[in-house]
């Protein structure tokens, strides 16, 4: 079968380009505000297989990506260890009770919650164009804990920090329990259909170097050595997003696959710096996107550029934004499919 975008996460090289952007599937795009809105939430439509199917479509149908990125979100593991998950408006998520106040042995698992996600991906598999690479993917182990931990996302992960200097036990067994759901959620991801998935590891550059090899780099390794083991064929992309310097550190050290960078990340310096065999994906950044024109075509241009050399997937920095032009997404494919 003929996925481009797989055969890069194998180390080939393609041209042109492969693209698909995170959080593709979302709110920039007029058929899932509609749903959405039918459905009356977030997590209400994650919890819907075959509405969260049609949302992993819809880019597809729209822009015929090189991949289908799972419509889920990281949290539906705390959520399967017990903790309470509520999505508030205008607030973003929270779970309860706070681990920075409850122990982790005071939960209930209750792993039937990604039931659903499972459903949605067994369907996505069996719509999805052949050439179409499916991606799953769960939150990496210290970034799921920053949330379980204090219970709401944060810049600074202040309180998860001073958590792991204060009880490294406490907080280590905690990363144990994200890692055990997260192996048999993303195995069981990868059986019901998905061909590659990525680690999304958000707040990976809020920590020092020693905590970053000890909740960054250790757990990552520990969960990408375990998925090789049962699902070899199966590439893992990592996204340590504001890593920065230590990226050459991650590459080498947590054996996945290919290495996401986000937007901050010089691409000429990430192709010198990173392992040569190693795929890259990304790195334009979301408000390139939304700014449009020239700016577009040349940021796009000197990522191309930059690992014209290298197996690239191209993607964004990070997300892309609510307000994005759906024709400057347009813009962005010719610009990369005009370009091999």
């Amino acid at each position: 079968m003929n996925r481009p975008l797989l055969s890069v996460l194998r180390g080939e090289r393609r041209d042109p380009t492969p693209v698909w952007l995170m959080r593709q599937a979302g709110r920039y795009l007029p058929e899932y505000r509609a749903l959405r809105a039918e459905k009356g939430g977030f997590l209400e439509l994650v919890n819907d297989s075959a509405a969260a199917a049609d949302v992993t479509l819809q880019p597809i149908r729209r822009f015929g990506f090189d991949g289908a990125i799972l419509f889920s979100d990281i949290l539906v593991i705390p959520h399967a260890l017990g903790q309470k998950l509520e999505f508030l408006a205008g607030e973003g998520p929270r779970l309860s009770p706070a681990l920075v106040d409850a122990a982790l042995d005071g939960l209930q698992a209750a792993p039937e919650r990604l039931g659903p996600v499972y459903g949605t991906v067994r369907r996505v598999a069996a719509e999805l164009p052949p050439e179409t690479t499916f991606l799953g993917f769960a939150g990496s182990p210290w970034t799921v804990a920053t949330y379980m931990a204090a219970g709401e996302g944060s810049r600074e992960q202040a309180e998860a920090r001073r958590y792991a200097y204060r009880d490294p036990s406490a907080f280590g067994a905690i990363i144990a329990a994200i890692e055990s759901a997260t192996f048999d959620y993303l195995s069981k991801q990868i059986e019901a259909g998905v061909h590659a998935v990525q680690l999304f590891d958000s707040w990976a550059g809020s920590l020092s170097p020693a905590q970053y090899e000890q909740w960054v780099i250790a757990p990552t390794a520990r969960l990408a050595a375990a998925l090789k083991q049962r699902h070899p064929d199966t590439p893992i992309i990592g996204f340590p997003k504001g890593s920065g310097g230590k990226l050459p550190a991650y590459a080498r050290e947590t054996g996945v696959n290919a290495i996401g960078l986000d937007e901050t990340v010089d691409p000429e310096w990430a192709h010198a710096s990173l392992p040569a065999h190693i795929p890259v994906q990304g790195n334009l950044d979301p408000l390139a996107l939304i700014a449009g024109g020239t700016a577009l075509d040349q940021a796009a241009d000197r990522i191309l550029d930059a690992f014209r050399e290298r197996p690239h997937i191209f993607n964004l920095g990070h997300g892309i934004l609510p307000d994005t032009p759906i024709a400057h997404v347009e813009q962005l494919l010719q610009r990369v499919r005009s370009a091999g």
